[in-house]
């Protein structure tokens, strides 16, 4: 996805959590909710229908360029 990169822990976390990754840019395409963390970072939140409909969150740093996912979890 243009403006955004994964970092090498989202990678890994992807690989050992079974996350695919199509489902990491559909929810920061189109999220069901997302919120400004105290961290300073962005909080996207999705359903997987896929996925037992269970919540995708993925955490994307915005005050870097291009925009890093940080991490990802269910």
């Amino acid at each position: 996805m243009q403006n955004f990169i994964l970092s090498g822990h989202t990678k890994d976390m992807i690989k050992e959590r079974k996350i695919s990754e199509d489902w990491v840019w559909r929810t920061i395409k189109n999220p069901d909710w997302k919120n400004s963390g105290k961290d300073g970072n962005i909080h996207y939140f999705k359903g997987i229908t896929e996925h037992e409909e269970r919540i995708l969150h993925v955490v994307v740093n915005p005050n870097i360029t291009p925009m890093k996912v940080v991490t990802v979890f269910f």
